[in-house]
């Protein structure tokens, strides 16, 4: 039996209403939650190429089926919904090394 290889959730985010970005805030928590999501890194980051984003987010999966199966749950299904107008995105899956 082989070990899958972990899965890594990688946001950059640049909030454009704080305000609204407070109903993601608020939804989100409970799919990372139920899917097993560890946050390893989340705030500011230093830019050294390419575009500058106001916060950039690494979440870590047991498997990339956790991760997908996360993303497209109705629960983190939602949160975006509350996100969609708040901020401008760019997530991606990567799976990590065995």
């Amino acid at each position: 039996m082989t070990k899958s290889a972990k899965a890594y959730w990688i946001a950059n985010v640049t909030v454009t209403d704080p305000e609204a970005y407070q109903g993601y805030q608020a939804l989100a928590p409970e799919a990372f939650a139920k899917y097993g999501a560890r946050f390893l890194a989340r705030g500011d980051a230093e830019t050294l190429e390419g575009t500058q984003w106001q916060r950039r987010v690494i979440i870590e999966f047991a498997t990339m089926q956790q991760a997908q199966e996360c993303y497209n749950s109705p629960e983190y299904r939602a949160a975006r919904a509350q996100r969609e107008k708040a901020c401008i995105a760019d997530i991606a899956l990567i799976e990590g090394l065995s």
